[in-house]
C-alpha cells in the first residue's frame, strides 16, 4: 500500500507540473523571435535591423557613411527597423542607432569598442584587411594594464603595454614603439579602436614586422586611468579643459621623457638606444610625438605624425617651431632614420594644419616623407597608417 501511495502521489506531482507548465506558457507572452543585426552578406552588404514597435524614427549612423550620415530606416510589419547599405570595403567599422533622438548601441551585437566616452557597436567586414585587424591562429603577445610612479604629475598613472609572443619565455631585449592616441581618448583607445596588438601579432607572424614592445601609455592629463577611475577634479568640464590645453602645455611630454620612458627602460628587457625606439601618435597625439622629438631630437629613429599639425592660428607655435627646428636640423637628420607624416586625406580637420607645418619642416632641410589615404580624421585611417609604419621599424 506504501509504495502504491508513493507512485500515486509521484504521478499527481508530474501531472500538476504539466498544467503548471502549459499554464505558464499561455499565461507569459511568447519572447520574440532575436533580430540578426548586423547581417553580412556574401557580396559585403549589410542589413542592420533593430526591432523598436513603438519608435516613430530610427536612424543608422556610423564610419561606413560618408560624413558619418545618419540614414533613416524603414519599420516593417513586425515593428522592425530595417536598412541594407554597401557593398563595403574590407574594413573595420563603428555605428550607432539614433531612436528618436536618442543614441543608442545595437542590442543584437554583443561587440562593442571604445574610444573615451565614444563607446559604439562594431562591423568587421571579411577580407584581407580585417584578417590582419582581427584576432587569427597565430601567436599572440600580452597586452598589460601597467600602474608606474609620475613624479611629473605626482600620482600613480597607467599605460597598456604589449609584449611581443615569446617575450615572457626569452631572455633577449626589444625594441620599443610608444604609441599616442588622440584627444578624448585615454591608453586603452589604441587596443580597443585601434587593433593595434591584433595588428602586431598578425604582422610579427606573417614576417612582415620586427617583434617589438608597445607601451600606450594615457594622454589624458586630467585623469591617470581609463575609465577615468579617478581625476584631479570632480568637476567634467575642468578635467576637459585640462585634457584640451595639454596639447600645448608641454606636461605630457615631460611626463613621457621622465617618467613612461625610464620606467619601460627599467623594468622590461628593451635596447636603449635610438635606433631602438620609435615614436608615433594620431591628432592630439601627433603633436605630442612632435613636441617630443623637437625636445629630444636624438631619442627616437622612426617617427609617425598622424592626422596632426601645429595650428594655423597660433603664429608664436610658427615662430618657436621654426627656431627649434634650426637648431635640431643637422643632429635630428644624422639620428632619424625615418620620419613619416600621414594625412586622411583633404577632409582630415588637420589637413591644413599639417600641410603649413611640414612647409616649415621643408624650410628648415628636415628630412621626410609624406604620405595621405582617404577617411579624414579616422581610425579607418590611422589603423592604415599603423599597418604600413610597423613594418617600415628597427630594420
Amino acid at each position: 500500500m506504501k509504495k502504491y501511495n508513493t507512485i500515486k502521489s509521484t504521478a499527481i506531482y508530474i501531472a500538476l507540473l504539466i498544467i503548471s507548465l502549459q499554464y505558464s506558457a499561455i499565461a507569459q507572452p511568447q519572447r520574440p523571435n532575436p533580430v540578426m543585426s548586423p547581417d553580412v552578406q556574401a557580396d559585403n552588404t549589410v542589413i542592420f535591423r533593430l526591432r523598436a514597435p513603438e519608435a516613430m524614427s530610427v536612424k543608422l549612423g556610423g564610419t561606413m557613411n560618408a560624413g558619418y550620415a545618419q540614414l533613416d530606416m524603414t519599420k516593417n510589419s513586425e515593428g522592425i527597423y530595417e536598412i541594407k547599405i554597401g557593398p563595403l570595403e574590407s574594413d573595420m567599422y563603428v555605428y550607432t542607432y539614433n531612436v528618436d533622438g536618442v543614441k543608442t548601441l545595437d542590442p543584437s551585437n554583443n561587440v562593442v569598442v571604445r574610444d573615451g566616452s565614444n563607446i559604439e557597436s562594431r562591423l568587421m567586414i571579411p577580407g584581407e584587411l580585417t584578417d590582419l585587424f582581427d584576432s587569427q591562429d597565430v601567436s599572440h603577445g600580452n597586452v598589460t594594464s601597467v600602474w608606474y610612479p609620475s613624479p611629473v604629475f605626482g600620482i600613480a598613472r597607467r599605460m597598456i603595454v604589449y609584449t611581443p609572443p615569446g617575450y615572457e619565455e626569452s631572455s633577449k631585449s626589444y625594441p620599443v614603439l610608444y604609441l599616442l592616441h588622440g584627444g578624448g581618448g585615454d591608453e586603452e583607445a589604441w587596443t580597443s579602436r585601434g587593433r593595434a596588438n591584433y595588428i602586431l601579432d598578425n604582422l610579427i607572424a606573417q614576417g612582415k614586422a620586427e617583434p617589438m614592445i608597445v607601451v600606450m601609455p594615457n594622454g589624458s592629463i586630467g585623469h591617470p586611468a581609463a575609465p577615468n577611475e579617478r581625476s584631479y577634479s570632480a568637476d567634467t568640464q575642468t578635467t576637459n579643459a585640462m585634457d584640451f590645453n595639454s596639447m600645448n602645455s608641454g606636461k605630457y611630454e615631460e611626463s613621457l621623457a621622465n617618467d613612461i620612458i625610464p620606467f619601460i627602460e627599467k623594468n622590461y628587457r628593451v635596447i636603449k638606444d635610438a635606433d631602438h625606439r620609435a615614436l608615433a601618435g594620431l591628432s592630439m597625439g601627433g603633436l605630442h610625438v612632435t613636441n617630443t622629438f623637437m625636445a629630444h631630437p636624438d631619442w627616437f629613429a622612426y617617427i609617425n605624425v598622424m592626422s596632426s599639425g601645429w595650428f594655423i592660428s597660433d603664429k608664436e607655435m610658427y615662430e618657436n617651431g621654426d627656431k627649434r627646428l634650426a637648431e635640431i636640423a643637422p643632429k635630428f637628420n644624422k639620428t632619424v632614420k625615418y620620419l613619416r607624416f600621414t594625412q586622411g586625406g583633404p577632409e582630415d580637420i588637420a589637413y591644413k594644419n599639417g600641410l603649413a607645418m611640414l612647409e616649415v619642416f621643408k624650410k628648415n632641410n628636415v628630412k621626410y616623407e609624406f604620405s595621405e589615404m582617404s577617411g579624414g580624421h579616422s581610425w579607418n585611417v590611422w589603423r592604415k597608417d599603423l599597418k604600413d609604419f610597423a613594418p617600415k621599424l628597427f630594420k
